[in-house]
């Protein structure tokens, strides 16, 4: 019952303006910079923060912000970040994680990457809409699948994986099953080049834009 707990906290508008917000971000957020973010009072978003991470939805480290240490260098915050923790909610509970695994892992053993990277690039089509434009289409279509995107000079890339629990058990099947998806999802666009570049903490593919307007 643990994740119904943790989804209960975001029916609060104030914590979920400050989860959406760090989340958001690529790096850990301190007290100050959520409260203005939210607009609200430091101690409000201390105490609003801090029953996020008693959820299991985000989670804290300490450092100083001065960059300095020793004495005079004042004392470290306390930063925010996402927890890496996935939550999910059924009722009554499916236990779907299991049969992904399962599926993973005969998939695996029996080498069938090739099979499973055609049914996810069909998949991928079979899910396009109409084709993209400009940058915010891209990163529209990307957030529909469960996307983080952010932009890194032209080139898209993901804060999270929706796949991450299995791409951690199982990274070569799943990150080209990933690959294959999104691959199919923007079809044979010129402008858009979808790739493998792993990188640590963020989604293991790539979005590459050219000749798409920022507007």
């Amino acid at each position: 019952m643990k994740d119904i707990g943790a989804i209960g906290v975001l029916q609060d508008p104030v914590r979920r303006r400050l989860y959406d917000y760090v989340a958001a971000r690529g790096e850990p957020v301190s007290r100050n910079e959520a409260a203005t973010a939210a607009g609200i009072q430091r101690t409000l978003a201390a105490h609003h923060l801090d029953k996020l991470v008693e959820a299991g939805l985000l989670e804290t480290e300490s450092r100083r912000l001065s960059g300095r240490s020793g004495p005079g260098a004042g004392r470290p915050a306390k930063l925010y970040r996402r927890a890496v923790a996935e939550h999910q909610v059924s009722l009554p509970p499916r236990d779907y994680r299991t049969a992904a695994g399962l599926l993973a892992q005969v998939a695996e053993e029996a080498r069938l990457d090739v099979e499973l990277q055609k049914a996810a690039r069909e998949q991928g089509w079979a899910a396009r809409g109409e084709p993209v434009h400009n940058l915010s289409e891209v990163a529209d279509l990307l957030r529909a699948r469960g996307y983080e995107p952010f932009a890194d000079d032209d080139t898209l890339r993901m804060r999270n994986c929706p796949f991450h629990a299995l791409a951690e058990a199982y990274p070569p099947l799943v990150c080209g099953m990933n690959l294959a998806l999104l691959q199919g999802l923007f079809g044979d666009s010129a402008e858009v080049h979808v790739r493998i570049d792993a990188r640590p903490g963020i989604c293991c593919a790539a979005v590459e834009l050219s000749k798409i307007n920022e507007d």
